[in-house]
């Protein structure tokens, strides 16, 4: 058995007990991102993401799930997610994903990153009028002209959005500004300059870029924890 079916099993059966509590419903607006589980959990993991990023979508795919039912399900974990933005489109999918209430980001934010194989190829496509209309002065009209030629209003359309509400996210000038220097200042004070990149209590976790790669960190850690 791999340790990604392993880990899922562990999952099932705690909250097939029921006496667990499943924290990976239990979401946070921090301002900055999303924090998803048990906010007075032992260990903290944040992951900071770019929704242009091919490897975070990988990650998406291939740890999400079981670091959810594995780790923040349980309480032992909670995850902050949190963007390093790299450009307009990845502004647009962002503002998106903050849109509504914030129970509503998990799935707006998996909507995106997995249908991203469908959508990102636009970019290395575009004619030079659809990348003079994503860079219009104004920026809202941009974001909008970004979030109808890359597909996103009819994404979160099937998550039962109407376009006047995500015009009205995407109108949000300040939600805009507010979380491009947010990006920009976690970015220098982390010394971030890719992603998918991982914290576990606040420590930036050097060599993991991936599943594979923050698991066996996390193993590590719980290892460390228990010989102590």
């Amino acid at each position: 058995m791999t340790r990604f079916k392993a880990a899922i099993l562990v999952g099932i059966l705690a909250f097939a007990s029921g006496n667990t509590v499943n924290w990976a419903v239990t979401i946070q607006d921090t301002g900055g991102g999303h924090l998803i589980g048990n906010p007075d959990a032992a260990d903290k993991l944040t992951e900071y993401v770019s929704y242009t990023c091919s490897h975070c979508a990988a990650f998406a795919r291939e740890g999400d799930p079981v670091l959810k039912l594995a780790y923040v399900g349980s309480g032992k974990y909670s995850l902050e997610i949190r963007h390093l933005l790299r450009d307009p489109i990845d502004l647009t999918a962002a503002m998106l994903t903050h849109c509504g209430d914030a129970k509503k980001f998990p799935l707006n934010h998996s909507t995106i990153m997995l249908s991203q194989s469908k959508w990102l190829p636009i970019a290395s496509k575009a004619s030079q009028g659809q990348i003079q209309r994503w860079t219009l002065p104004d920026q809202a009209a941009a974001r909008r002209n970004i979030a109808n030629d890359f597909g996103f209003y009819d994404l979160m359309k099937q998550r039962g959005y109407r376009i006047t509400d995500l015009d009205q996210c995407l109108n949000d000038n300040a939600k805009a500004q507010s979380m491009a220097q947010t990006s920009a200042q976690d970015a220098q004070r982390l010394g971030l300059s890719g992603t998918p990149r991982f914290l576990l209590n606040g420590k930036v976790l050097d060599h993991a870029h991936n599943w594979a790669s923050l698991e066996q960190q996390l193993i590590a850690h719980s290892t460390d924890y228990k010989d102590q």
